[in-house]
């Protein structure tokens, strides 16, 4: 079954629900404060630099190899606490990663085709079900990103209750969302392929995608699991308040945003509430 792009029209519980986002533009690099410069510029004024007082070695001295080697065993000996960080937050301690996918589970037609899916369509399905119809690049651009194993909350959208309502598993990284060229078929034989892009027919069908250069893609995913109780999107945005445990989310930083990341530290804390509201079913 085809999933849906959300409706470019917000309902009135969900102004943000739609299973696609609007193209951000990156946020301007910091830059030097106007004191941070005056300082600067007093300092240099009153104090001159120094000549430096080191002495000479010659490129083919001992000394100067001696110096190389030195520097070179200290570089390798620090690590890059930054990229440590930054994949400390994104991942678990096993290396998986996690995200947040939109779909609407009530009825709507697009191109004369009704793109409703629930979690319960979901957990029906004796297959791994394709995630298509994503026409935005920022959440095609998370989709690639994702791998075998990932685990995703799956968000109901476009809704009288909008909220997270249980979650999935990724079962196939990505793969063209469309018809491919025969030379591309190998690479993705273990599914059926979905062909939304190039089929007139279907919902989100894109003429600009071609067969031996596709734009979108798709991920195939399994159920993996039901809320007891959702999580309402009135109070994701409370947690998401300044100092609170989702303040840096990005499927509320990023309202419109089909396809998101979700922290270790998020993932874990959603799921703790869950287990406080009955856990899964």
């Amino acid at each position: 079954m085809v999933k849906r792009k959300a409706s470019q029209l917000d309902t009135a519980s969900d102004t943000t629900g739609l299973r696609r986002s609007t193209r951000r533009k990156p946020a301007a690099p910091d830059q030097t404060t106007e004191a941070s410069k005056d300082e600067l510029t007093e300092k240099g004024a009153t104090q001159p630099p120094q000549p430096e007082k080191t002495s000479k070695k010659l490129p083919h001295s001992k000394a100067f190899q001696d110096s190389k080697k030195s520097m070179k065993a200290e570089s390798a000996a620090q690590p890059s606490t930054a990229s440590k960080s930054e994949t400390n937050e994104t991942t678990s301690s096993s290396g998986r990663s996690y995200w947040l996918l939109k779909a609407e589970p009530e009825s709507r037609f697009e191109n004369g085709v009704d793109v409703k899916f629930s979690i319960d369509d979901l957990a029906s399905r004796t297959e791994p079900e394709p995630w298509d119809g994503i026409r935005n690049y920022v959440a095609r651009n998370n989709l690639r990103a994702m791998k075998k194993g990932d685990i995703a909350f799956f968000y109901h959208s476009n809704c009288k209750e909008p909220g997270i309502v249980g979650t999935m598993e990724i079962v196939q990284e990505h793969s063209p969302d469309c018809k491919c060229a025969p030379s591309l078929l190998h690479e993705f034989a273990p599914y059926h392929m979905p062909v939304s892009a190039h089929d007139p027919k279907a919902p989100y069908y894109d003429a600009s995608s071609k067969p031996d250069n596709p734009k979108w893609s798709v991920v195939h995913v399994k159920f993996r699991s039901k809320f007891s109780k959702q999580i309402g999107l009135k109070e994701l945005r409370e947690m998401g308040q300044p100092g609170q445990p989702l303040e840096n989310m990005q499927m509320l930083k990023q309202s419109r945003l089909s396809v998101s990341r979700v922290s270790a530290s998020e993932f874990e804390y959603l799921m703790d509430v869950v287990k406080q509201r009955g856990g899964e079913t």
